[in-house]
């Protein structure tokens, strides 16, 4: 089989509600949406979700980098799903901007990936999960599971609206639940105070400080939280000051998560080379697609850190369902997050529902490729732009 053409779609998801933490307030959400379709006609679908302030991305930079995209490398025979995970693995995008990260381009070297691998997953009739036994360094981590359970999120916002949603929480019989922190204004101590009280004892709390706090500040930021037995704190500097990290991780108690800082493998090597955390939280499309989300797990359990899987505020189903995919297959995830489809997004693009349910609970997926149905008609209602790329190869 070979590669006839991608076509990528500029979409705006509106959001059920508005989203804010340390590093931005969002209502909306630009993504990218690309359809694989080989030359049998079977179609594949990716989505990637650009952030300025985590890969470097705008869903402008995307869409230009979109419309330069050399698909030269995929253009090759695709002989079977092992096939096509070596060409993802060896799919390069093009050099970052002066000064930028190398995980620039993350999010459209995501969608393209994910796209390409539902489709050939698709047309061999198996599950995305399928992909994970592809990937050599997984072999120690690979676990197969018919349900996992997903994490809440209270994300900054005033007191009876995260009294509310802790009440929520409980009552739909969470396990654990991430607290944002460190917005102006905000009293943290005051918060996990309110939402340790509602949730009890046995709750798993983590915080978020997106950023806010720095090297010099972290050890008073944290002291007046500890109290309320938080097992985790992620990203709590800014990218440039993470090397700080090194110096404070042994004074304190807390396990340091990176997220901003932990988007490619350089990243995860760089941390792990100099002690910067100890736990990794990925999320598929700022890493660059479920093969190098995969190969981070991997990193991670190799060096003896943990890992999350996270995700990005307004993922619709097709992220949704890479996610599950992926929890499907791998074990040792302490924390994992998404399926916030029907509670968060206005149009989740896909045809069946893959919110969690109670107690975060959700069914693996086990039709062919991602396991869900594109909702065609919803796409077109958000798409702001469309681009199809042929790819030029012999088709037969």
């Amino acid at each position: 089989m070979r590669i006839a053409e991608f076509t990528a779609y500029h979409v705006r998801i509106p959001l059920r509600k508005t989203i804010r933490h340390a590093s931005y307030v969002r209502r909306s959400n630009d993504s990218l949406v690309v359809c694989c379709r080989l030359s049998d006609g079977t179609e594949g679908w990716g989505e990637g979700l650009p952030r300025p302030y985590v890969t470097g991305e705008t869903i402008e930079t995307a869409w230009q980098q979109v419309r330069e995209l050399d698909v030269a490398s995929l253009a090759e025979r695709i002989d079977d799903l092992n096939t096509a995970v070596a060409v993802c693995r060896d799919f390069r995008m093009p050099p970052p901007p002066a000064g930028g990260r190398d995980c620039f381009g993350h999010s459209v070297r995501c969608a393209v990936e994910l796209s390409l691998l539902d489709a050939v997953a698709r047309g061999e009739g198996v599950p995305l999960s399928h992909v994970t036994a592809l990937v050599p360094e997984t072999n120690p981590i690979r676990e197969s599971r018919d349900r996992v359970r997903y994490s809440a999120a209270i994300t900054a916002s005033g007191a009876w609206k995260v009294i509310y949603r802790a009440w929520k929480y409980r009552v739909y019989g969470f396990h654990q639940t991430k607290v944002k922190v460190g917005t102006d204004g905000g009293n943290d101590a005051a918060t996990l105070r309110r939402v340790r009280r509602i949730v009890g004892p046995e709750m798993d709390l983590r915080i978020d400080a997106n950023e806010a706090w720095t090297c010099d500040t972290l050890e008073a930021k944290l002291a007046p939280l500890l109290p309320f037995d938080v097992t985790a704190v992620e990203q709590p500097v800014p990218h440039a000051d993470v090397d700080g990290l090194a110096g404070v991780r042994d004074r304190v108690d807390t396990p340091i998560m990176l997220d901003e800082s932990l988007c490619s493998l350089s990243d995860s090597r760089r941390a792990i080379e100099r002690g910067l955390c100890d736990l990794f939280n990925i999320r598929i499309s700022k890493c660059g697609g479920f093969v190098n989300s995969l190969r981070l797990a991997a990193l991670a359990h190799e060096a003896g850190l943990g890992y999350q899987l996270g995700c990005q505020v307004g993922e619709t189903g097709i992220l949704s369902a890479a996610g599950r995919h992926f929890a499907c297959s791998v074990g040792n995830i302490r924390y994992l997050e998404g399926s916030f489809d029907r509670y968060l997004v206005r149009e989740p693009l896909t045809q069946e529902d893959l919110s969690f349910g109670r107690g975060g609970y959700s069914p693996r997926l086990d039709g062919p490729g991602l396991g869900v149905t594109i909702d065609k008609a919803a796409l077109q209602r958000v798409t702001v732009a469309e681009h199809r790329i042929p790819v030029l190869v012999p088709v037969g």
